[in-house]
């Protein structure tokens, strides 16, 4: 084991630097092949973000790329402009929201079991996308090979000595190597340094496309999951780490600021990411900095590669790892299981934000209203926010 500072390095730290895997690899995936940027800079970007990440907080504060950001990208196939201007207006909105103090108040105002319904929700949406789009490919190879992967991950979950996600990951690399046309000697022989590219010219029409069609939709999910249910799953996983809503909003603000100028996805911080981090192993920030370096070494030496070294590891495998990922989610409702509204409070909201369009801003929207709807509570939240 190697420490440096408060960051520890390893077989669980590594272990743990594959709980996010299964959500980003897809994502920054679609994203390079539907909008054309390049693929260096989108990696370098990405990895430099975690890296930075982990120092300032010191815990595995998730890195990922903005979830409903990516959908509508890859499903409309939106240029490099576009995504670079969307992101700079996420972040200025979300510089705005964080030093005007309406972090804060939101923080204040949004009660625990409407967080953890946010929470469910996502996890409900996350182990549909394992089981749709990764496991359920249709071939009995990929049953097979996402049953031993699962089979593994129950057996060794929670166990120190042999963490799983290392064992599942391995697993992958075997069969794709054995399976597929990974070609290593390939990827060898291209390895060329890269640096990211300079992108400063945003267009007002990029900027208005970008607010319109791509940051109206992400900041609900952001204020929900991104911060509010983050800074949940801080103090559940971490109580001694006394993080406000406002700091993990300005790291998430500073880095789609700093992103757009380097030709870098937009990115955020997650309550998913962390408890796949911590699920599978972690317990400081060396996953983030073991996963941020590689994709920045990726992407500085072997990007021309990229589609190449991505077979490694196979679908069916990152669905686990995302399934695993998603249980974690669900299962943080135990704790408001007790009572009955607060009970029906989240799955309310969870359900809303699973399966309806904007469903994360209704659902955030619906459970202030469901949770404050008696007036003694609305007095005190009113009193709180003064």
């Amino acid at each position: 084991m190697m420490r440096i500072g408060k960051i520890k390095f390893d077989r669980n730290e590594l272990s743990g630097s594959f709980g996010d895997i299964g959500t980003d690899l897809p994502l920054l995936i679609g994203i390079i092949l539907a909008s054309g940027i390049d693929t260096a800079s989108a990696l370098i970007m990405f990895g430099l973000m975690q890296v930075l990440t982990a120092v300032k907080y010191s815990i595995p504060m998730s890195v990922q790329p903005l979830k409903a950001f990516a959908t509508i990208v890859i499903a409309q196939k939106l240029t490099g402009d576009v995504i670079f201007a969307g992101g700079l207006v996420i972040g200025i909105i979300m510089f705005l929201l964080t030093i005007s103090g309406l972090i804060e108040k939101l923080a204040v105002l949004v009660p625990k079991p409407v967080v953890r319904g946010i929470q469910f929700g996502l996890g409900i949406q996350l182990s549909m996308l394992a089981i749709k789009n990764y496991i359920g490919l249709g071939s009995l190879e990929a049953y097979v090979l996402s049953g031993v992967a699962f089979i593994v991950g129950l057996l060794l979950l929670g166990n120190r000595k042999y963490p799983p996600a290392i064992f599942i990951i391995l697993l992958g690399v075997v069969y794709a190597i054995f399976r597929t046309d990974v070609q290593s000697g390939k990827i060898i022989s291209g390895i060329k340094l890269h640096w990211p590219q300079l992108h400063y010219h945003f267009k007002m029409a990029d900027m208005l496309t970008g607010f319109f069609l791509l940051a109206l939709p992400q900041i609900p999910l952001s204020l929900g999951n991104s911060i509010l249910a983050t800074r949940q799953i801080v103090r559940d996983l971490f109580p001694e780490k006394k993080l406000t809503a406002s700091k993990i909003s300005m790291t998430y603000s500073l880095m789609n600021i700093i992103n757009p100028f380097f030709c870098g996805i937009p990115t955020c911080h997650g309550s998913g990411g962390m408890a796949g981090h911590y699920i599978f192993g972690a317990r400081t920030a060396g996953s983030i900095v073991i996963y941020g370096s590689f994709f920045l070494i990726t992407g500085l030496f072997f990007s021309d590669n990229f589609q190449i070294i991505v077979k490694l590891f196979p679908l069916p495998v990152l669905g686990v790892i995302l399934f695993f990922e998603s249980l974690t989610l669900i299962s943080l409702i135990k704790d408001v299981a007790t009572q009955k509204n607060d009970l029906f409070t989240a799955l309310a909201v969870g359900l809303i934000c699973a399966f309806l369009p904007f469903g994360y801003g209704i659902g955030l929207m619906y459970g202030l209203v469901l949770h404050y709807c008696r007036l003694p509570r609305m007095q005190q939240v009113i009193e709180d926010i003064k």
